[in-house]
């Protein structure tokens, strides 16, 4: 796990170090008057680098209360060792010690920083396109409207998602051993290559399905809402929060965890299900999945509906809710930190903003 983050941030930090030489370049030459060569390609690799950054960065602020809360989702509702978000955090600090609140981070910003770089920049291509469609159906100069930001988040959701999936299925396994798991995954190719030889190519895409109708409304409302709040403040400039037709990082940060608290809030429990579909078939994940009436063994679901159906009859409606409360206190600030985080890397970079053109 020690190397994989080690290759992780070295490979990152190479990647951000290329991009930033080629945009000084880029600006030499326009400086110079010569347009750069690949000028289409190196926009896009800036987009995608400001997307990755994001990820990564807002993942790592919100990590324990991120493994918490799969904790909570997932574990044995006979013998619970997590009751709540302060002490869940201090259990897994008394039995874990420091790293134990950041286990599996380093899988998950594997995961996050792809997913998060093909998330943002597909959001504006599918921005673009649906606008672009919708301008030529329309016959008029039409703008973005909260609709069609919704649609082009979830585009955006499904097609990042599916892309970076596999590894958040292992990133969900590795999170939630613990140091008395009978088998222990070492890390993501690890865990990525005995799923796949112990359980097969479609144990990686186990709750793929809830997954992609949860991430439909979770990331189109989080654009939606994040984009027509950020224009609504901008045109009627409530409290004098405008300055210089610009939102402060502070306004910014505020519409962004209003943002995420509307989509997780929608798309929560969606989120139970597949986490819990995740560990069906992981022979060692006995004590830490819910069993049948009173027994320990895990379920076996046969789907979404039926992973739905027998964790309610189980454990009642509110199972569908559990982690709620670690997850609202990490995806405020996670969403916020992300969205933030890449609009100033992009200005940084000389990323043009072309949603609206």
């Amino acid at each position: 796990m020690a190397s994989e983050n080690v290759v992780g941030k070295n490979t990152g930090e190479s990647a951000v170090t290329t991009i930033v030489n080629l945009a000084a370049e880029e600006a030499k030459l326009a400086r110079e008057g010569v347009k750069a060569p690949g000028h289409a390609i190196l926009s896009i690799c800036k987009s995608l680098v400001a997307g990755g950054v994001a990820g990564g960065v807002s993942r790592t602020a919100v990590a324990p209360l991120e493994r918490l809360k799969i904790l909570l989702q997932v574990q044995n509702p006979h013998s619970i060792q997590y009751n709540g978000t302060i002490q869940g955090l201090k259990y897994i600090w008394k039995s874990e010690g420091f790293r134990g609140l950041f286990k599996g981070n380093g899988t998950n910003c594997a995961r996050i920083i792809p997913n998060s770089a093909v998330k943002f920049f597909s959001y504006e291509q599918a921005s673009s396109g649906i606008l672009w469609l919708y301008r030529r159906h329309s016959g008029k100069d039409a703008q973005l409207t909260p609709v069609l930001r919704l649609g082009a988040g979830a585009c955006a959701g499904i097609i990042a998602m599916s892309a970076t999936y596999p590894m958040d299925m292992v990133r969900g396994r590795i999170t939630v051993q613990t140091e008395k798991s009978p088998y222990q995954y070492r890390g993501m190719f690890h865990a990525l290559r005995t799923v796949y030889c112990e359980e097969g190519f479609r144990a990686l895409y186990k709750g793929w399905l809830p997954s992609v109708i949860g991430v439909i409304p979770y990331v189109g409302l989080n654009f939606a809402v994040y984009e027509s709040l950020k224009d609504w403040l901008i045109k009627t400039n409530p409290y004098g929060l405008v300055e210089d037709s610009e939102l402060s990082i502070v306004t910014r940060l505020g519409c962004g965890a209003v943002a995420g608290t509307v989509g997780q809030t929608v798309a929560y429990p969606l989120d139970v299900i597949r986490r819990r579909m995740q560990m069906v078939g992981w022979k060692d994940a006995a004590s830490i999945v819910t069993g049948h009436g009173r027994s320990k063994a895990p379920l076996e679901y046969n789907g979404m509906v039926d992973a739905f159906r027998k964790t309610v009859r189980n454990e009642g409606f509110g199972a569908l809710y559990k982690g709620l409360v670690p997850n609202s206190v990490k995806v405020v600030p996670s969403i916020a930190i992300a969205f933030v985080t890449y609009e100033v890397v992009k200005d940084v970079l000389g990323v043009e903003m072309r949603i609206s053109d």
